[in-house]
């Protein structure tokens, strides 16, 4: 496993980090606490010393787990943990992807960042992000002061905002990474979405923002495991995705085997690469579910790196929209 350090900061973590949603969140599957803290066990012996989770995930349960698996070594570990949504006062069940209102009051960050802290049993968190903030709180003076206020009495190193897929996009992402003194700006970047991702990229340029990538296999397409006759049941997300999505999806991974199948790399790890190939690309966080697949991206990191020659070859390809054609791109 390789390591980086967001700039501006002294938080070091690894090139293939642990996204806490897929055993919580029971959006990939139910673990039990013991199988879930099991998971991030075998994760750090493999190298992974990041792991980024939320208030939010089932309701607690994201922040809950990690000192179950991390007892005894909590500065082994870097932890990443998020604010905004105030569930602690809307208890209706939430469903699908339905958001709880959001608080950005002084008084509710640092509420909340009292209980998370109470919840990871720490007394520092390493990140703390802003979760799918909208414009309104990125121009918030009065909230990056609380954060600022968080930071200098220790209870968080540094702190970012976190972006969701359609709360908190394109705008908000540049906004933040230009205009506001971040460390860290978590997007949704991959081999087939490359937008906006790319103008976070040059966003974060120009402020040396340290960026995280999650969604880094395209809802699973960049695992190479998919065919045309795979189907999602009901309750995951991907069941929500049009066939075209499917069909689209598997011509343009045809385009890729350039990346891997002439080295020692799986299409999923080739994904990796090709996002840390991008120097301000700290971390990535693919999505995690079983020992398997974790050992397969874990490993990603001291594999080859690929050629600018490669780079170039997907952005080509990426402009071209991997040669298909106009109709079926927007489909």
């Amino acid at each position: 496993m390789r390591y980086r350090t967001f700039p501006k900061t002294d938080v070091t973590v690894s090139e293939v980090g642990f996204g806490v949603w897929t055993v919580s969140a029971g959006w990939w599957g139910n673990f039990t606490d013991d199988e879930a803290a099991a998971l991030l066990r075998k994760a750090h012996t493999l190298g992974i010393t990041f792991y980024d989770t939320a208030d939010t995930y089932g309701n607690g349960r994201g922040e809950e787990i990690m000192p179950k698996a991390f007892p005894k070594n909590r500065h082994q570990v870097v932890i990443s943990t998020k604010v905004g949504y105030d569930f602690y006062n809307n208890t209706a069940p939430r469903t699908g992807q339905r958001e709880w209102p959001q608080d950005w009051t002084p008084e509710f960050v640092r509420f909340a960042c009292e209980q998370s802290l109470k919840r990871l049993k720490t007394d520092y968190i390493d990140i703390y992000q802003l979760h799918n903030a909208r414009m309104d709180a990125l121009e918030s003076d009065e909230l990056f002061a609380t954060m600022e206020g968080l930071k200098s009495e220790g209870k968080i190193r540094c702190y970012g905002v976190a972006l969701g897929p359609a709360i908190g996009w394109r705008d908000e992402g540049v906004f933040a990474a230009e205009e506001r003194d971040i460390a860290v700006l978590q997007v949704i970047h991959n081999l087939l979405e490359q937008e906006p991702g790319r103008q976070f990229i040059a966003a974060a340029r120009k402020r040396n923002t340290g960026l995280m990538s999650r969604v880094t296999h395209s809802s699973g397409m960049l695992e190479g495991k998919y065919t045309l006759e795979t189907t999602f049941p009901p309750e995951d997300h991907r069941s929500h995705r049009p066939r075209q999505w499917l069909i689209d999806g598997l011509k343009k991974i045809e385009h890729l085997r350039f990346l891997h199948t002439e080295r020692d790399l799986t299409l999923g790890q080739a994904a990796l690469k090709w996002l840390l190939a991008e120097p301000l690309m700290i971390t990535t966080l693919p999505n995690i579910y079983n020992e398997e697949q974790l050992i397969e991206f874990a490993t990603a990191s001291d594999k080859e790196d690929l050629s600018q020659e490669e780079i170039d070859r997907v952005d080509a390809l990426f402009d071209q929209n991997f040669y298909l054609e106009p109709a079926a791109a927007k489909a």
